[in-house]
């Protein structure tokens, strides 16, 4: 019996461990575009806007760049917020939990019932679950301020930053863009 075309597949019983080592790899590689905090906290890369116009670019700009390090700064901001209210970070954690294993570490589509939910529907479920169960654990102004504060520490910082150094770095981060490295000068 020939089995051309076929993609063999493990039936080894590490099957959790494989699910673990998958998850932890796609992990790694979402962290991967994290920028290195000494680059984003650069003391010497601070200077005012010389307008709005400049501010706008500036956080257009690094938000493109530091995103990852912004959404861990928000999440951070939260998580401090949420550790006087210790049900709202249980819930806090589950809702991490089932983000993660329900959209951000999941190979193949979520099938239920014999029915593949597309990842717009699931992201939209995640959404709404995750605000009305915070929200019913009595710890919305807090919630609503830390979220405030965080887009504020990022909006502040993305505008003050400046960008001049980060085309390069960016080049090379991403490997060959196809435009020639004499456009950045």
């Amino acid at each position: 019996m020939t089995t051309y075309g076929t993609i063999p597949t493990s039936s080894k019983p590490g099957g959790s461990f494989d699910y673990l080592s998958r998850a932890k790899e796609r992990v790694r590689s979402g962290f991967s575009t994290r920028r290195p905090w000494k680059e984003m906290i650069n003391f010497r890369s601070l200077k005012l806007p010389t307008g709005f116009g400049d501010a706008i670019g500036r956080i257009r700009t690094n938000f493109g760049f530091f995103r990852v390090n912004y959404a861990i700064v928000v999440l951070l901001i939260l998580f401090l917020s949420l550790l006087w209210h210790p049900i709202s970070m249980i819930v806090f954690l589950v809702m991490m939990a089932a983000w993660l294993v329900l959209y951000f570490l999941r190979d193949e589509p979520l099938v239920v019932f014999g029915r593949s939910i597309d990842d717009r529907v699931v992201l939209i479920v995640l959404s709404v679950l995750t605000i009305v169960f915070l929200f019913l654990t009595h710890a919305t102004e807090n919630i609503l301020i830390a979220l405030l504060i965080g887009v504020v520490v990022v909006v502040v910082h993305a505008a003050f930053r400046k960008t001049e150094d980060l085309f390069g770095d960016e080049e090379e981060a991403a490997g060959t863009t196809g435009v020639p490295s004499s456009s950045y000068s």
